[in-house]
């Protein structure tokens, strides 16, 4: 006989409710404690079915209650609010919700990551608060330094050993140099922790085939092929880039009325928000650098402006991202040498020794200054071409149906 126990769970307790034979019934609560839980657990019967909506500690109320029962589904709480909305809301009629939307079929279920996979989430998302904090701490100095009239620093890092010394030199009320101390000793702080997460990331990327091959893309460096790759999982489950695009949040609204045409607004931002920043942070960067990608993001800035263009290149990538792991091979326009320096890098952040001798290894082509001229001419022609290409489909008929161009 089938019973699906839905749970609303909170900090310090779960509301509990059985569907059974299309009636529900209310089974009282459970504490959060791994304890509890799995003196619960044993309570239940090995065809049980647990639904839990997506939270702060779904995934640890998972692995405890997986053992006992059939299966422990994680629902996405968005849409059970789309599909469920009630006038009336408390956690046993948000429990039985959740059983009987999965009883009947209609519980919008979530993909859930394995170990290997949350656990480079929780160090992108580690990482991702860590570079925050550091962006907000530089921000207070520079608003100090605004605020007693004092011009921008004339060295390119104001954090850097010359940045910092003509810090110093300022002349600044003594509390607020207090602060400006005790800020860049936050700064050093953060640094070091930024290192060691750095370092955690690179040595289990080593031997992911994913990572590599995202980083073969332009402007794609560590941080962000990780990043991407732990947000993504399975790439098996997204049956389109579309999809991708989507899970992303980097897909246009739509609003259509009637027979009027169809209105595409601004992005949705629904879905992994750290790996859209690292998205667009890796458009910026593959736009400052010659080759189809620096093209395109071109093309769309001559129409839109710069953050539209930058967007819209982020979307390319996510596309690009789709087709290099769905097919397992690398980026065309790679560069060899540039490619090499990311894994020589990635491996020094991961601990491996320095190499000795006077052998160059594969990454020295990178500080080949003739090496590095022959790669970027053959970027420079990539993008000549790809301008070329779009040039002719702009220039040929329009035909109702046909697709845009790819082009990278």
């Amino acid at each position: 006989m089938r019973r699906v126990i839905g749970m609303d769970i909170h900090r310090t307790f779960g509301e509990v409710v059985i569907w059974e034979e299309g009636r529900l019934r209310n089974a009282g609560r459970v504490d959060m404690t791994r304890t509890a839980l799995e003196g619960f657990g044993k309570g239940l019967r090995s065809t049980d079915e647990v639904v839990i909506e997506a939270t702060g500690n779904c995934m640890a109320v998972s692995r405890v209650l997986s053992p006992f029962v059939a299966r422990v589904v994680i629902a996405n709480p968005l849409q059970v609010k789309a599909i469920a909305h009630a006038h009336v809301k408390t956690d046993k009629i948000d429990a039985g919700t959740l059983a009987s939307l999965h009883a009947a079929g209609y519980l919008p279920e979530i993909w859930t990551p394995d170990a290997a996979t949350e656990r480079m989430r929780r160090l992108a998302a580690r990482r991702f608060q860590i570079v925050r904090h550091r962006t907000r701490i530089k921000n207070e100095v520079h608003s100090i330094l605004h605020a007693h009239l004092i011009p921008r620093c004339p060295h390119a890092d104001l954090f850097s050993g010359v940045g910092r010394a003509w810090l110093l030199r300022q002349p600044l009320p003594q509390d607020e140099r207090g602060a400006i101390e005790r800020h860049i000793r936050e700064l050093d702080r953060l640094a070091d922790d930024l290192a060691a997460l750095d370092k955690e990331i690179a040595a289990d990327a080593l031997d992911d085939d994913a990572i590599a091959r995202l980083l073969t893309i332009t402007g794609v460096n560590l941080t962000v092929a990780a990043g991407i790759v732990a947000a993504i999982g399975d790439i098996n489950r997204f049956s389109s880039p579309q999809k991708l695009v989507s899970y992303f949040g980097l897909n246009p609204r739509i609003r259509q009325s009637g027979l009027g045409a169809a209105h595409h607004g601004r992005i949705s931002k629904v879905g992994r928000s750290h790996a859209r920043s690292m998205l667009v942070e890796a458009a910026w960067a593959a736009a400052k650098t010659p080759g189809p990608l620096h093209a395109f993001f071109v093309r769309i800035r001559a129409k839109r402006g710069h953050q539209v263009a930058a967007v819209a290149l982020a979307r390319k990538l996510t596309v690009l991202c789709w087709h290099l792991l769905t097919k397992q091979t690398d980026y065309r326009w790679a560069r060899p040498a540039l490619v090499a320096n990311k894994r020589r890098t990635m491996e020094l952040k991961a601990g491996k020794p320095q190499k000795k001798g006077n052998k160059p290894g594969a990454a020295h082509a990178y500080n080949v200054k003739a090496l590095r001229d022959q790669e970027m001419d053959i970027a420079r022609h990539a993008e000549q071409a790809y301008e070329q290409f779009v040039a002719q489909w702009e220039t040929r008929p329009k035909v109702r149906g046909r697709s845009k161009p790819a082009g990278l």
